[in-house]
């Protein structure tokens, strides 16, 4: 059987894989790996390197189990590109190269290196059909392989963690949570007609997108108390106020547009972080 649902050869099967990266949501953990480089003030390429590529494999490693879950195993989906032995040859592929970059990093950094980031492989796998049929665990999934990011990057770069980069996990935990809230707000009627229990059909459409609202809410005053105590540079507030923007609007819109203005805001939040940290306009 052909890698590809549709054609066989090796052309149509890159196709077929290259259609399961996915740029908007597999950039963000990538760059919050090399964010996490940033926090520590040093970047030792070869360590990164390893580090964002393992985590450009967990991502990817879920999309595949995503799509082969709800196109096979569910019936959800009416049509995806890879074949059932396309789908199974991708996630080996993709697992076996996140195994080798955890054999790298134990090498170049130890253990610490590899006990930060092999979670980001388990949640991905594991997120259909376990982790996605439960609110929490659905909201929290992506959001948390994004705070393992900013964690695995730093501690790959500086062989230990500090205030900072455990902040900066914690906030976009919270953040990317709200946001996910709103993004699965977009499936509600086809969520409960098959008893998929998301934040949506578990407490309301109305009620989730109050609560998504709150998280980030939490989390953008998270960032000025935290600048307040002196744990981010000063000029991290402006990352605040572009999110703020950007969600002010959003709550205006519908949840796919919203989703759509959150996800990019969350984009702009992170770029004004990088600078406020990288840059420290005020310091």
């Amino acid at each position: 059987m052909p890698i590809s649902r549709r054609e066989s050869g090796i052309a149509p099967a890159v196709r077929a894989l290259a259609s399961q990266v996915h740029p908007v949501f597999m950039l963000p953990p990538v760059a919050c790996s090399l964010f996490g480089g940033v926090l520590a003030g040093a970047f030792a390429p070869l360590a990164g390197a390893l580090h964002t590529t393992a985590i450009f494999a967990a991502v990817y490693t879920a999309h595949i189990k995503d799509g082969y879950v709800d196109f096979y195993l569910r019936d959800e989906d009416d049509d995806h590109p890879l074949s059932e032995r396309g789908c199974k040859a991708a996630l080996a592929g993709s697992t076996a190269l996140f195994a080798a970059c955890m054999a790298g990093l134990w090498l170049r950094v130890g253990l610490g290196a590899v006990l930060l980031t092999l979670p980001t492989w388990l949640v991905a796998y594991h997120h259909a059909p376990q982790l996605d049929t439960n609110p929490v665990t659905a909201t929290t999934g992506y959001p948390l392989g994004i705070a393992l990011a900013i964690l695995g990057g730093y501690f790959v770069q500086a062989g230990t963690l500090a205030p900072i980069a455990v902040a900066f996990a914690a906030v976009f935990l919270v953040l990317l949570s709200g946001v996910k809230v709103i993004d699965d707000a977009q499936d509600f009627d086809y969520d409960k007609s098959i008893q998929k229990r998301t934040v949506a059909v578990t407490v309301g459409p109305r009620r989730a997108r109050t609560a998504a609202y709150a998280l980030m809410a939490t989390a953008l005053v998270l960032v000025v108390a935290l600048t307040a105590l002196s744990v981010f540079p000063p000029s991290s507030v402006a990352a605040v106020a572009g999110f703020g923007a950007v969600a002010g609007v959003a709550r205006r819109a519908d949840a796919e547009l919203a989703t759509m203005l959150l996800v990019r805001g969350s984009y702009v939040f992170l770029a004004l972080l990088l600078v406020a940290v990288w840059f420290r306009p005020f310091a």
